[in-house]
C-alpha cells in the first residue's frame, strides 16, 4: 500500500456530520409537537430550520445523541429520526426518511378567496 494512499485528516473530516450536509436548510419559526419515539406524551418544540433530511429545534431538556424521537409537523405529518445532536437546548434531528421541507410553509387554509372580514373597507371618493 502507498503510504499517501491513507491521509488520516480527509478520514476526520469525513466523519465528521456537518462536512456531510449538502441539502439546503430552510431557517424558519415553526412550532411542532415532539416526543420520545413509542411515548405518547409529547412536548411543543420551535423548530428553527428544516431540509429534506433533517431539523433544528429548540427542546427544554438535553437529549443523549442517537434518541430515536418523533415529530408532528404541520404539513408534514409525523416523521421519526434520531438525535445527531444537542448543545445549550437545541438538537439536531436526522430524518429516518426525506421528506418535502415545502409542505410545511404551504398555508393551512383551503380558501380560494380572501375573506371578506380580511378586505379593507375603502370609502367611496366623490368624483369631480
Amino acid at each position: 500500500m502507498d503510504q499517501f494512499a491513507h491521509d488520516p485528516f480527509k478520514m476526520a473530516a469525513a466523519d465528521d456530520a456537518a462536512s456531510q450536509r449538502h441539502e439546503v436548510r430552510d431557517s424558519l419559526f415553526l412550532v411542532a409537537q415532539f416526543r420520545l419515539a413509542g411515548s405518547r406524551q409529547s412536548e411543543q418544540v420551535r423548530i428553527r430550520n428544516l431540509s429534506a433530511g433533517g431539523l433544528m429545534a429548540e427542546v427544554s431538556s438535553p437529549i443523549a445523541q442517537g434518541t430515536e424521537v418523533e415529530l408532528d409537523v404541520r404539513g408534514v405529518g409525523w416523521i421519526s429520526g434520531k438525535i445527531a445532536w444537542y448543545a445549550a437546548g437545541r438538537v439536531g434531528v436526522a430524518f429516518d426518511q426525506m421528506i418535502d421541507p415545502i409542505l410545511a410553509r404551504k398555508p393551512i387554509g383551503g380558501g380560494t378567496q380572501t375573506p371578506v372580514y380580511v378586505k379593507p373597507i375603502l370609502p367611496i371618493l366623490p368624483t369631480r
